[in-house]
């Protein structure tokens, strides 16, 4: 019977863990999946160590945790989309979108998120691969949402039952209305234009908390593309969720991944956020993402009745 080791991801974190010993061969056995699938259900996040550094064996690993899924946005670069269903490329390159955060500027930044908020089902989870990693920067960051939920101000996390966020696709940082940090600036802006193809389409909506069905409550709420609340779209709804989030980012313990060629990491799309810390933009970045399907059933688009009130 094939064997893997499984250690604490970091030792003051309530969350994630690192396997080692993880091959195509003790991917076959059925107790080593069986293992590996309630490793991820527990601790949110995986580190595989000392991997096969291949599309192939990514897609494997991927493939534990269920079906690959094709990314729901069809502009999104894919890796190779006729062998490798859910597999897209992100990358630095001349038109990448440059930041600059207390005087450093970086590129292939993307601040706290879940994937696919502006979908109705979220993917159940992704899995990164790094190919080119930045001398400088390049890290990514992973958050519990089950810690931050935890540790936030009761009196504030109250304020955040019963809210529906509404997203989509305008991710463009001129735009976001809170979440953003101090010292920040756009230098160069995204070249993409799906703000004004998905102009008019409606926003999805999920909630701000929700319940595991093991029974932790789970704070899965960001700035990222956020049009407001359901049903409230007014500067008042924006202080609410500024509130809300602001104490999340107080209490937040982050886990950041500084990236070797053979790693790859998994990660629960409907319990953890992640963050993408940017890079010198001199330097190239090439990462590799899978998306695993699934949905746990609480999103939704807006019905007509509610754009139209909204315009």
């Amino acid at each position: 019977m094939a064997s893997i080791e499984v250690r604490p991801l970091q030792d003051d974190l309530t969350f994630g863990a690192r396997v080692t010993g993880v091959t195509s061969a003790a991917l076959k056995d059925e107790d080593v999946r069986a293992q590996l699938n309630s490793l991820f259900e527990d601790r949110g996040v995986v580190v595989f160590e000392g991997v096969e550094p291949s599309a192939e064996m990514q897609v494997e690993i991927s493939k534990v945790f269920g079906p690959l899924k094709d990314h729901p946005v069809a502009s999104v670069e894919r890796a190779d989309a006729e062998k490798m269903l859910g597999v897209i490329a992100i990358s630095s390159g001349p038109e990448s979108c440059i930041v600059e955060i207390d005087g450093k500027p970086l590129s292939t930044w993307q601040p706290w998120h879940f994937d696919h908020a502006y979908n109705d089902e979220l993917n159940r989870a992704g899995v990164l691969r790094s190919l080119k990693i930045a001398k400088d920067g390049g890290r990514t960051g992973f958050a519990d949402g089950i810690q931050i939920y935890r540790d936030m101000d009761p009196a504030i996390r109250d304020k955040a039952e019963g809210v529906n966020l509404l997203y989509n696709l305008d991710l463009r940082y001129t735009e976001q209305r809170f979440g953003l940090p101090e010292n920040f600036r756009v230098v160069r802006p995204h070249a993409s234009n799906l703000h004004e193809i998905t102009a008019g389409d409606p926003c999805s909506i999920h909630p701000a908390l929700w319940t595991r069905a093991t029974g932790e409550k789970v704070f899965h709420m960001c700035p990222y593309g956020v049009r407001g609340i359901e049903g409230d779209r007014s500067d008042k709804a924006f202080e609410l969720l500024a509130e809300i989030w602001d104490e999340a980012m107080r209490v937040i313990k982050p886990y950041y991944h500084e990236w070797k060629e053979t790693d790859m990491v998994l990660w629960d799309n409907w319990r953890i956020l992640h963050e993408a810390c940017g890079c010198n933009p001199d330097e190239e970045r090439i990462v590799h993402r899978t998306t695993i399907k699934g949905d746990y059933g609480l999103g939704r688009f807006e019905e007509r009745s509610e754009l139209e009130k909204a315009d």
